[in-house]
């Protein structure tokens, strides 16, 4: 006979063992034990790095010093809407922001378009190709690339001259051509997918019904097309807008000898200046004024924002 102590008995569990097992029978726990460090990371590393510059905003001396209970002012705020220099640059900023947003859109769409409903797949992948291959480089370096080009002795004054269309070089650094040019080369990726994204999923049987029931291909893609891709749209704008008005290396490169960009003067008022007080007011000002644009394109577009993240 089998004694009782031969009986095997069930393998004891370790508490690594049993901690594994009590997350699994919880899937609650287990999906916030996964989204803890993701989530604590945003919250020390972006929340309280964006908490802490609010605080230095209204601060007058040097913060984070002395004594914590201060006086608190919007001097630096104040000193943004009476200096007339600022204030000019941070309304030119805004404009071009838009300009540049606006000009990506118009060139985006037919690309999109056609990416998503007309071109085959051997070619949908050569044109994504040709379209990343040249994001591989350092945005630097594509800003001095557009410099090379735009240049009075570049390329493109010498192809105008020696087609004798113009008589002496043009200055496009100047005229801030360059400038608007690197700028939607830059972030015309950004618009391009999300449209791409947006066009893709529409039913191409809407599109052959309205061409059927004898639509021109402009009241298709005002009325059937844009419509359906308006959270695209959307999207794009407002990625590619903070991006412009928040862009760094192609002003310093590509702008002209009086052109001015808020992002180097919000840069010059932390490295340059060491005054991080007014620094984080424009900071602020910008971040303010991108979350209001990206209100307006809601709006405008009258989407939602998870519809605009999605």
């Amino acid at each position: 006979m089998t004694s009782v102590s031969e009986v095997e008995s069930p393998p004891r569990q370790g508490p690594g063992r049993r901690l594994s097992t009590f997350f699994f029978r919880h899937s609650r726990l287990r999906l916030g034990g996964l989204l803890a460090a993701p989530l604590g990371w945003l919250v020390v590393v972006y929340l309280g790095s964006l908490f802490l510059l609010l605080l230095a905003s209204f601060w007058d001396t040097e913060p984070f010093t002395s004594d914590l209970v201060r006086s608190w002012n919007l001097d630096n705020y104040r000193r943004l809407f009476e200096e007339p220099v600022y204030r000019d640059v941070a309304v030119r900023t805004i404009s071009m922001a838009v300009f540049v947003t606006l000009a990506d859109a118009v060139l985006a769409f037919p690309l999109a378009y056609y990416m998503a409903q007309v071109a085959q797949p051997a070619k949908l992948r050569a044109l994504l190709l040709l379209l990343i291959v040249p994001y591989w480089v350092n945005e630097i370096l594509r800003a001095f690339a557009f410099l090379i080009l735009f240049g009075t002795g570049g390329t493109l004054n010498a192809i105008l001259i020696g087609l004798g269309l113009i008589d002496a070089p043009i200055d496009f650094i100047g005229a801030n051509v360059a400038l608007y040019a690197g700028l939607t080369y830059a972030y015309l990726l950004l618009m391009i997918f999300p449209l791409y994204n947006a066009i893709e999923s529409l039913d191409r049987n809407q599109i052959e019904a309205a061409r059927d029931l004898g639509a021109p291909w402009w009241h298709i893609h005002l009325n059937v097309v844009m419509p359906f891709a308006k959270p695209g749209i959307a999207s794009g704008c407002t990625l590619v807008f903070m991006l412009v008005a928040g862009s760094l290396a192609a002003p310093l490169v590509l702008g002209g000898p009086k052109t001015l960009w808020f992002t180097p003067i919000v840069y010059d008022r932390f490295y340059q200046a060491f005054n991080w007080q007014q620094g984080s007011a424009y900071a602020i000002i910008l971040l303010l004024t991108c979350i209001a644009f990206v209100m307006m394109v809601m709006r405008i577009f009258k989407v939602s924002l998870s519809e605009i993240t999605r």
